[in-house]
């Protein structure tokens, strides 16, 4: 029924930049804050990125502020993450969630209602 699906994951060198996507059935997508988590071999799913139905409002990982972006073009149901300066430790499979709210971002995995299953990436040195 409900289908989120992320593209762009792969392999690069620490320093390079990298944008994942997540494309979403739900409509009308704007009514949806949508977020990026992610998960490494081992460890518990940690909060990445958060960003409000209509793109107003945006929250962060205080250790990823500034080098990670999320945004939204809600013409395409389509919510981004851009990696930028990208290091090792930033490997893991990267997991778009979504729930209907109209104007704040979610910061907490429990927050979110829906999920897809994830896209890999990978940060070589």
């Amino acid at each position: 029924q409900v289908q989120l699906i992320e593209s762009g994951g792969g392999s690069v060198q620490a320093g390079a930049s990298l944008r994942v996507s997540c494309t979403s059935s739900l409509r009308p997508f704007g009514n949806y804050a949508m977020g990026w988590f992610r998960q490494a071999p081992g460890k518990e799913r940690e909060f990445v990125a958060g960003i409000s139905g209509k793109g107003v409002h945006t929250s962060y990982q205080d250790d990823l502020k500034g080098r990670f972006t999320i945004s939204r073009e809600n013409a395409k149901s389509t919510v981004y993450l851009q990696m930028s300066s990208l290091k090792p430790e930033d490997t893991a499979v990267y997991y778009c969630a979504a729930k209907q709210a109209f104007n704040r971002a979610i910061t907490t995995r429990e927050g979110y209602d829906y999920w897809g299953q994830g896209t890999q990436v990978t940060v070589s040195s």
